[in-house]
């Protein structure tokens, strides 16, 4: 049965003619692999083709696909419904809390207060206090940030900033993933003091049968779509040792036809799956939730500062639902990735 859009909305703000005022949102999207997914042979070093054409946009805001700390301590507050997202997903700033004495609401807070007064040439105690806070605010990716914009020497234990915390941020600067190899570089190498975290894991379904939905969503994921996909991610996972093998990579993601393979292969396929429960149409469900919330946390990074260029680093299934999201949006000017990345 083929269900037809028939009726149109009479407003559509992607068809409209007027102009915000003043300069306006652009969005720049970037869909990544999981970096923590690439062979042993990756090496941090590999991303430098990648940060170098990024940092020629020029960038005011940065954001990941990391939940915010301020959701997860609202999920940790529904443990019954979310210790499972919380497990997984999110950061632990208890350690950090203890040692400033702030729990992640005033952490946050804390944040907001610091970087409205901030200076204009940061102390480096300043700096690593901002760590700090960062850490405690449950937001290890604008810490981050923070230790990378301080001269190598000062990248040492501060007061309540102990040596703990220190090695767990040095670690970070050559973590495999993309939220630290990439998305925080960017921000410290474009003068920018924080990483936005724009992901949601909040989504709670109605209770199901978990293995009869996960054998329902792999059968609907068996297709030829899929095929092709696994196929040429084979082939770019192969060649990630050849100079710039990461860049193509990147460029491969973020060609055009990828939204449309990707659609065929998992949800388009998830959509048509037969079961009674519907599971595949739950999943996409669960889908399509997620996308929204996380665009309208990248809306809100916009609202703050009317005029931002933010790029956002997100995996790749996720840049055809930001885009058609974001398109929407009379107040965002999305720009193509591809020249970029040339």
């Amino acid at each position: 049965m083929v269900h037809a859009q028939s009726y149109q909305p009479s407003f559509r703000p992607d068809a409209l003619k007027d102009s915000p005022a003043g300069h306006p949102n652009e969005v720049l999207v970037v869909g990544s692999p999981h970096l923590s997914t690439l062979p042993a042979s990756f090496k941090p070093e590999m991303v430098e083709p990648l940060l170098n054409r990024l940092v020629k946009w020029r960038p005011t805001a940065v954001a990941s696909e990391n939940i915010s700390g301020l959701q997860c301590d609202a999920m940790r507050r529904q443990r019954e419904r979310q210790a499972e997202a919380v497990e997984t997903y999110c950061f632990d700033p208890s350690a950090a809390g203890r040692a400033i004495g702030l729990d992640v609401p005033a952490a946050n807070a804390e944040v907001e207060k610091m970087l409205a007064a901030w200076p204009g040439a940061p102390s480096p105690a300043q700096r690593r206090r901002l760590a700090l806070v960062f850490l405690a605010a449950g937001e290890p990716a604008s810490a981050l940030v923070q230790w990378l914009r301080l001269p190598t020497g000062e990248r040492h234990a501060d007061g309540a900033l102990t040596t703990e915390l220190t090695a767990d941020l040095q670690a970070q600067t050559t973590k495999k993933s993309e939220t630290d190899l990439v998305a925080a570089q960017l921000a410290a190498r474009s003068g920018l003091e924080r990483v936005w975290s724009v992901d949601d894991q909040s989504f709670v379904g109605a209770p199901i049968d978990e293995k009869a939905y996960g054998a329902a969503i792999a059968r609907a994921w068996n297709n030829p779509a899929t095929k092709a996909r696994t196929a040429a991610a084979t082939t770019l996972y192969a060649g990630i040792e050849r100079t710039d093998g990461l860049l193509e990579m990147y460029r491969a993601l973020n060609s055009p036809d990828m939204a449309a393979q990707a659609y065929q292969s998992d949800w388009g396929a998830a959509l048509t799956e037969p079961s009674a429960q519907a599971y595949g149409r739950r999943y996409v469900g669960y889908w399509e939730t997620r996308n929204l919330r996380m665009v309208a946390n990248i809306r809100e990074v916009l609202g703050r500062a009317p005029g931002t260029k933010l790029i956002a680093i997100v995996g790749a299934s996720h840049k055809p639902y930001y885009e058609a999201y974001l398109h929407q949006m009379r107040d965002v000017k999305l720009v193509d990735v591809e020249p970029v990345l040339q």
